[in-house]
């Protein structure tokens, strides 16, 4: 009788569990979707010195343009320019994607396999791919943390605070890093926030370095390979992502990913998830070495941050 107990509680704890997992993953992510909120798209400006005559305005049913030159390296239409350039500084091969939009709503974010939910990832390439990008980095893993603002694409999908930096980019082509102790997330969104991650630090604040030799993220080594934003002029971007954990790179300390910024002539500047995700797409190709498990592989991620239509 004992036996068949000890069976019975056994399995009523696994199927518990499971449905505990499929709950968090899955039931959890719908409910902040139904919940999710928005912010009016009539914010978004549009600049004319990326468009042509065939350029559209930024409405949520904008297309691809007709006309586009493209090559390895770079990227133009109406809308969108991208500039790829590589670089090698301190021991490290980092890759630069120079970046101006005619309106803010051509930088999107996506979630793995297109939900939001604490256990769904999947590589950048591959997110990248379902969502037609042009150009694409890894975000900030916001699956990896139980708190800390979500905000993408003008949706608050969390709002729990961790009293953290957080990286926002407004409809209006601006970026700023504000702590989230100061804003509620919706208060963000009525303020004209279109994108926000909370990662962090902070790398650039007003042209100046804002860290130190000494900073670091968590328990992370001091050189690493990096994923950044950084600000230059409204609508003028630019994704850093570096190697690193390889012979050939060994990887940027943040204050070294600061001052790389910094050089770049950026006025704001902000570290998003880095070593294993650092990854960069560009054209349908993953163009840095990304490692992870000390291979040259993709890690699976939770979202990307993205440049298309």
């Amino acid at each position: 009788m004992k036996k068949h107990i000890w069976a019975i509680c056994f399995t009523a704890a696994l199927i518990a569990f499971t449905t505990f997992i499929a709950l968090d993953t899955f039931v959890l992510s719908a409910a902040y979707n139904e919940n999710a909120t928005g912010m009016n798209t009539s914010m978004f400006s549009v600049r004319t010195e990326t468009q042509n005559e065939d350029a559209q305005a930024p409405d949520e049913t904008v297309q691809e343009q007709t006309v586009a030159v493209s090559n390895e390296s770079s990227y133009k239409d109406g809308n969108v320019s991208i500039t790829l350039t590589e670089y090698e500084q301190y021991g490290t091969t980092i890759y630069v994607a120079d970046i101006e939009l005619s309106s803010t709503l051509y930088l999107k974010t996506a979630f793995a396999n297109d939900t939001y939910g604490k256990n769904v990832t999947e590589k950048t390439s591959v997110t990248a791919e379902e969502n037609d990008a042009i150009l694409a980095i890894n975000g900030d893993y916001y699956g990896a943390q139980e708190k800390g603002y979500v905000i993408r694409n003008g949706i608050v999908y969390r709002s729990s605070a961790k009293g953290a930096q957080v990286l926002c980019i407004y409809a209006d082509g601006t970026m700023k890093v504000v702590n989230d102790r100061d804003y509620t997330a919706e208060e963000l969104v009525e303020n004209g926030v279109w994108q926000a991650f909370s990662f962090g630090p902070g790398l650039v604040e007003n042209g100046s370095v804002s860290v130190d030799e000494n900073d670091e993220v968590g328990r992370a080594k001091a050189s690493n390979p990096r994923t950044a934003i950084g600000l230059i002029d409204a609508g003028h971007f630019v994704f850093v992502v570096s190697d690193g954990r390889t012979d050939e790179s060994e990887g940027l300390s943040l204050y070294e990913l600061a001052e790389f910024m910094q050089s770049l002539g950026v006025k704001e500047a902000y570290n998003l998830d880095g070593g294993g995700s650092s990854t960069m797409y560009f054209n349908g190709e993953v163009i840095n070495n990304p490692t992870s498990g000390g291979k040259i592989k993709e890690r699976e991620v939770s979202d990307i941050v993205y440049i298309g239509y």
